[in-house]
């Protein structure tokens, strides 16, 4: 397992978000410009996983969902190749969704993954069985949806209502 610690984010973990972003190969890459605002605005929804010398290694953003408060909204979460597999993602989700149910009081977790995406599919099936909680599935976005062709589907993962997660 990992021995990264999470902490939230600050504006300077912006560009290394970025970064981690770029070289995952899955995510939708957004302006560097976006990741230095979402350290800034969105600090209490984000976590950045951290190697031994403090350099982040992974991070995932989100937010709560303006329509359903409760909910917290995973926009995007990512960890460096040469830390995959060795259980980053999962503390990064536990510990937000930890931390942000202590402040905020959700209840639940969504995310979009495209269909081909089996890691992010594991992660968050794995996920919702550590906190005892449901799995529903519908196309949030369908492919036709995106601007540019070649775009799949997202498909919008409900986890909820989240329990106290196992040990």
């Amino acid at each position: 397992m990992t021995t990264a610690r999470t902490t939230p984010p600050t504006i300077a973990d912006g560009a290394e978000l970025w970064r981690i972003a770029r070289g995952s190969g899955e995510l939708d890459l957004n302006s560097p410009y976006s990741y230095l605002l979402w350290c800034r605005d969105f600090a209490d929804t984000t976590a950045v996983a951290r190697d031994s010398s403090g350099r982040p290694i992974g991070f995932v953003t989100g937010y709560l969902r303006p329509d359903a408060p409760e909910t917290l909204f995973v926009w995007q979460i990512a960890v460096e190749d040469s830390h995959r597999g060795s259980g980053v993602a999962g503390t990064l989700l536990d510990d937000l969704s930890a931390r942000v149910a202590a402040t905020h009081g959700i209840s639940r977790v969504e995310a979009t993954v495209t269909p081909g995406n089996l890691a992010s599919d594991r992660l968050f099936r794995s996920y919702a069985r550590r906190h005892g909680a449901e799995v529903t599935q519908e196309v949030l976005f369908p492919s036709t949806a995106f601007p540019a062709a070649g775009h799949d589907s997202e498909v919008l993962y409900r986890i909820g209502p989240l329990g106290d997660p196992a040990s």
